[in-house]
């Protein structure tokens, strides 16, 4: 039994294990197995327990990782799920897409003495499966209903760990989307390598049997109207408009972006009939494939391209590996399954001429200048350095912005950010609609899975203030 703590003096970091490249480049299952119970707890010992959790304090959702940790090192399992499950939704899903190493490992004390850090993640996922596999995982039924109702628009992570919250505290809570399943990228934008939709569906189960109603393939037109019919709204949609290439042959036919890529493949890998993946148009198989951008939806094209039979696979991106958004990790995964980074080169022209499809990306090569105001250096044209890379698909892999939610919502009384994102008081994280609320990327912008959980609940517990605060209020005088 190990649980005597400090286990990094005398044991080295171990993963799970992990299939070889060769195997997972021929299909879509997730790349590590599940830690054995001896190697878990073995793994989770190597925790310093350090009086200052710096893995703790830069988790967005503040997970009391220490101690779990403990508990799993000592076998408690059972009290590990209820610790890591106490602050965190979906750890089971964390523990798979979570960038760690830019998070709680990154900023593991054992990881910074050159120990090699505590596989957080990894136990994390070992923690949350064991609970699954022996029934320790139930809906939060509430102790007590209420007789208010909620409406939730999205059902993303935002939306869903909002739901799971309200729906314990009692409220009726119905979710509507715009797909006709649950999850949002979770499903339709992270490819099975990372994350199996069997988990999704796991999870599914459980919200459904707390007693939250979905109504998919729902498009919110009228804000105000949803309003009246709830006693508060949560706005959780997410950000879904690619940013696009403002450059000659963008409109190219092969030239696609990284969203609709990724969802045909899904939609392909559930089963559903996806004409534009059958007659080969987001289909790689075959083709050399250009990836442009360097952050994970990059990484998840790439390796998606590499799954479904492309000729070659490069990735174009303007700056070096160390300023690169992604996770190094995912990286390290890509250059293993064969994609080829083509570092410090960015596009300038995709070649081809309308009707045809395209033919390559033409491409210039960059050198750094100064740090911008992300921090990262600036990237400088090399004159007269171009190149052209042949392609029969490019994949734009630049970022997402937020969809114009006043006019697809027929409310122009929603205040919005030049960028496009809805403004909220980060107190009250309400609009500047009454009653309605904001939570996720649609605030934030375009972030991590974990960040839009964190929102969610914060969410979750300001409109259960507000609905109490309207309930406990006197009736208006009549006039």
């Amino acid at each position: 039994m190990t649980g005597e703590m400090q286990g990094f003096i005398r044991r080295q970091k171990q993963l799970p294990a992990k299939r070889k490249a060769d195997e997972r480049r021929g299909d879509f299952g997730e790349i590590y197995a599940e830690f054995e119970p001896v190697a878990g707890a073995e793994q989770a010992d190597r925790c310093a327990q350090c009086g200052v959790p710096f893995c703790q304090v830069h988790c967005p959702l503040q997970n009391n990782i220490p101690d779990w940790l403990r508990l799993a090192a000592q076998g408690r399992m059972e009290e590990a799920y209820e610790v890591s499950s106490s602050t965190n939704t979906f750890p089971e899903i964390c523990g798979r897409i979570c960038p760690q190493d830019r998070l709680c490992e990154g900023s593991c004390v054992v990881e910074q003495s050159g120990h090699g850090t505590v596989t957080i993640g990894a136990i994390e996922r070992y923690i949350t499966e064991n609970a699954f596999a022996n029934g320790w995982v139930k809906p939060r039924k509430p102790s007590r209903e209420r007789g208010e109702s909620v409406g939730i628009v999205g059902a993303g992570p935002a939306g869903l760990a909002a739901a799971e919250m309200l729906r314990a505290k009692g409220y009726k809570v119905v979710v509507y989307d715009r797909y006709d399943r649950i999850g949002g990228l979770l499903v339709y934008g992270i490819p099975n390598f990372k994350l199996d939709k069997g988990v999704v569906e796991r999870r599914e189960k459980q919200l459904r049997a707390q007693g939250i109603e979905f109504r998919l393939s729902f498009d919110v037109t009228d804000l105000k109207a949803l309003r009246e019919r709830h006693d508060a709204v949560l706005l959780a949609t997410g950000v879904y408009k690619a940013r696009d290439l403002n450059l000659p042959g963008s409109d190219l036919k092969g030239v696609v972006p990284a969203l609709r890529y990724l969802i045909a493949s899904n939609r392909h890998g559930l089963g559903d009939t996806v004409p534009e993946f059958e007659d080969g148009t987001l289909s790689a198989e075959g083709k050399n494939v250009v990836v442009i951008g360097g952050g994970d939806t990059a990484m998840d094209c790439v390796r998606t391209a590499v799954r479904q039979g492309a000729k070659s696979v490069k990735c174009l991106y303007r700056r070096d590996r160390i300023n690169m958004p992604g996770s190094m990790r995912e990286v390290q995964h890509a250059e293993e399954e064969g994609v080829e980074f083509v570092w410090l080169s960015a596009p300038v022209e995709l070649m081809g001429s309308a009707p045809h499809p395209v033919k390559g990306v033409k491409a210039r090569r960059m050198e750094l200048g100064e740090p911008d105001a992300t921090g990262r250096r600036r990237p400088k044209d090399v004159r007269g350095s171009d190149f052209v890379i042949p392609a029969e698909l490019v994949i734009k892999a630049l970022g997402f912005e937020p969809e114009a939610l006043p006019v697809l919502f027929g409310c122009p009384d929603l205040r919005t950010t030049p960028w496009g994102t809805v403004i909220c008081d980060y107190h009250t994280r309400m609009t500047s609609i009454d009653g309605v609320f904001a939570a996720g990327d649609i605030v934030r912008g375009a972030s991590l899975v974990v960040w839009a959980i964190k929102d969610g609940r914060d969410a979750a517990e300001a409109m259960d203030c507000y609905i109490r605060q309207m309930s406990a209020a006197p009736p208006m005088a009549a006039e």
